[in-house]
């Protein structure tokens, strides 16, 4: 069910400040979270955000000691976000599997709480950086624990549990690399299939119903 504090990317409070105004510490982090999702680390450049503030790059240095500083502080920022949020998400209160696998679904349907975009940035940057490739082990390794975990809250075995978080994160991450462009009336149609595929047990019409309204209220703009 697929669909950034530092910042999330579509906050509209995350315009860079530009032009003869002084530029802050979140705004250099703003264009620097732009340019990593839109163009790749290795454009990460300190020249490169600066031309794009529009400032000079001597008041970057009043924020980072260095490049390597503001890496790290994305990386930070993707950790406490899209990792927290599935986290979250996966530990929410919840009657039975099929409401708690609901409550993850939400996690990807829900403007601004997990950046796809971004999940698949860091992704492909751990394939070219050691240090940034452990970041991403731990980070799938704490998501997977939480699935796990709801799991075993409903008494599933350890290895049923762990399976069943894997089957789904794993599908999720692909399904989202996979930019399928599903409508969302298709994507609700096969909801309650989804979560049966992933728990093993028919979601209730009330659990249906609660999750497509959810939808559609977060979706007309309404908050969570």
């Amino acid at each position: 069910m697929a669909q950034s504090h530092i910042l999330r990317r579509d906050d509209p409070t995350k315009t860079p400040l530009v032009g003869n105004i002084k530029v802050t510490r979140q705004d250099w982090l703003n264009v620097a979270l732009e340019v990593l999702v839109s163009d790749g680390v290795e454009k990460v450049k300190i020249l490169t955000l600066a031309d794009r503030l529009g400032v000079s790059r001597s008041s970057f240095y009043w924020y980072f000691k260095d490049r390597q500083a503001i890496l790290d502080a994305l990386l930070d920022h993707w950790h406490r976000t899209n990792t927290a949020a599935l986290v979250s998400h996966a530990e929410m209160a919840a009657m039975t599997i099929t409401e708690a696998c609901c409550n993850v679904f939400r996690c990807f349907v829900t403007p601004g709480t997990f950046d796809n975009a971004l999940d698949f940035t860091i992704r492909d940057w751990a394939r070219r950086s050691a240090k940034v490739r452990r970041r991403l082990e731990a980070s799938d390794a704490r998501r997977l624990n939480a699935l796990q975990a709801m799991f075993e809250r409903f008494d599933f075995e350890p290895i049923e549990a762990l399976v069943r978080a894997r089957t789904l994160y794993y599908t999720q991450i692909g399904y989202n690399d996979a930019d399928l462009c599903e409508p969302m009336q298709e994507r609700m149609r096969l909801h309650p299939h989804y979560v049966f595929t992933f728990t093993g047990q028919t979601p209730s019409d009330e659990e249906i119903a609660a999750f497509r309204a959810y939808v559609t209220h977060v979706l007309k703009g309404g908050t969570t």
